[in-house]
């Protein structure tokens, strides 16, 4: 038995596999009735905004087909959009995209609102996020699983790669790529990628009325960023993407330089928990990944029981571990998980982990964003769908990830899921170009694990935009209380005025 654990494919929230547009309608598809304005209302029935009661909210109407968007009789999706007037003297709008693919921009900006209100930010820019087509709010939204379907999902643990076990994997696969091809149909499947996404941000843009929008990207937004800016780079006035996919990688090269970000993370997750007493994965960093095998490997046969009777199963376990690698704040929860396997107690925080990430609430309700995420990448690039392709990848991850693999290399491994999809892609990897120097800022930190740091040096080379280093251990650093980098997007967005090239924060 063998397995390694997915996380580019199954586990990074906040990073895209696509890449940009290939193929689009022509210039002024988008100013075409799809361009109406909203009528605005209240945000009440989508997400809290009492304090930003300036806050409205509205929905774009956009063709599920672009290429068919003469056609009145057409399939239409309704995009969710959130605005957030200035409170001074306007010098734009600042669209806001958060990431996943299929994370949601209106409740991004509804919680960015108040924080952003008194900087120069809230005062000068109108704040707006839309929801792409079947995130969010957007209707119709993208289900492929009930609740109890993505519970049931969870419980397997996918780890056996002998030829019988890599056939179950791609049964369950193939039955999860069937569920999203019954319940949303082919062609709303066909066009729910970025190629499609980027002409509905110009018909947002068109929406609200504006010639130039300004942009701020997380994670698989600076993809969507990067592909906006290759399409309608007279469209941008300033353009900022913070934890940066290089959209020429092919997506097996993306997933293996994923995986070394995160196994670079859970090194250094474990020689800080070393420093503790009772650290449960010991203090000989040549041990770590053995102490961690040892706690998580017996999931496979046995999932432990915590005070939710749905147990903690091993597919959890290491989507929980994953999920805790993005920041250094959810490290005492991956240790106190740890603990309970350890000690035979609950380690109940590992599958807490792993609902924030899957975004489960309480009630054991789902948001639609790992569907989203799953359909949107799916179509976002060309995946191989020879199985010895697949299984050297394993081969070349057990090598740079060993934490997330699992027993030896058996040869066979599953093709990821989209190698299974029923639709086919819209977007092929290759180098993007932008607007030229001056447009575009790119920012990128060294132990980020989902979005390793040479995508955004990469990224800024291609876009002849000014790269800004962040150096730490996360994922994402823009507006999140680092007075250097704040200060020099405050200083970009607002001026106009790019930071020094290689600046270091």
């Amino acid at each position: 038995m063998s397995a390694v654990r997915w996380v580019g494919a199954v586990l990074a929230v906040v990073l895209a596999m696509a890449c940009p547009v290939a193929n689009a309608t022509p210039e002024g598809a988008a100013e075409t009735p799809y361009g109406q304005p909203p009528v605005w209302g209240s945000c009440a029935s989508w997400v809290e905004t009492s304090s930003i009661p300036t806050a409205q909210c509205g929905t774009v109407t956009v063709p599920v087909d672009w290429n068919d968007a003469a056609n009145p009789q057409g399939a239409q999706a309704q995009l969710a959009v959130i605005r957030i007037p200035a409170s001074g003297e306007k010098i734009g709008t600042l669209m806001v995209n958060p990431g996943g693919p299929g994370a949601s921009a209106v409740d991004t900006v509804a919680g960015m609102g108040a924080a952003l209100a008194e900087t120069d930010i809230g005062r000068r820019f109108d704040l707006v996020g839309f929801d792409p087509r079947g995130v969010g709010h957007s209707t119709p939204q993208l289900r492929c699983r009930t609740d109890a379907e993505f519970d049931a999902y969870r419980r397997e643990p996918m780890a056996d790669y002998s030829p019988a076990g890599v056939a179950q994997i791609e049964a369950l696969y193939r039955q999860l790529a069937q569920q999203c091809l019954d319940r949303m149909g082919a062609p709303f499947l066909a066009n729910i990628g970025t190629a499609s996404t980027v002409l509905d941000m110009d018909a947002v843009r068109a929406a609200l009325g504006e010639q130039q929008i300004n942009y701020l990207g997380f994670s698989y937004g600076t993809q969507l960023g990067a592909a906006y800016a290759e399409r309608f780079g007279d469209r941008v006035r300033t353009m900022v993407l913070d934890g940066a996919v290089d959209s020429s990688l092919d997506p097996i090269t993306k997933n293996i330089r994923q995986m070394a970000g995160f196994q670079k993370a859970f090194d250094a997750y474990a020689t800080d928990c070393a420093q503790s007493p009772g650290c449960p994965l010991g203090t000989d960093p040549t041990q770590f990944v053995a102490r961690y095998h040892q706690l998580v490997d017996p999931l496979v046969e046995h999932p432990a029981a915590t005070s939710d009777p749905r147990g903690l199963s091993y597919q959890d376990a290491t989507t929980g571990t994953g999920n805790a690698l993005y920041s250094a704040r959810y490290w005492l929860y991956l240790t106190s998980g740890l603990l309970g396997l350890q000690r035979g107690t609950d380690p109940g925080d590992l599958l807490l982990l792993a609902d924030d990430y899957q975004h489960r609430d309480s009630a054991g309700h789902y948001a639609n964003l790992q569907d989203a995420f799953t359909a949107i990448r799916c179509v976002d690039a060309q995946y191989p769908t020879d199985p010895a392709v697949w299984a050297d990848a394993d081969r070349r991850i057990r090598a740079v990830a060993p934490f997330l693999s699992y027993g030896q290399f058996t040869g066979y491994a599953p093709r990821d899921i989209c190698a299974l999809w029923p639709v086919p892609p819209t977007s092929t990897p290759h180098a993007v170009h932008g607007p030229g120097p001056g447009r575009i800022v790119v920012v990128s930190t060294t132990g980020d694990p989902a979005t390793p740091y040479q995508a955004g040096v990469d990224l800024a080379r291609q876009l002849d935009a000014a790269l800004v280093t962040f150096n730490g251990s996360q994922h994402t650093v823009v507006f999140n209380g680092n007075a250097c980098v704040d200060t020099s997007v405050l200083r970009f967005f607002v001026d106009q005025v790019s930071p020094a090239n290689g600046l270091q924060c």
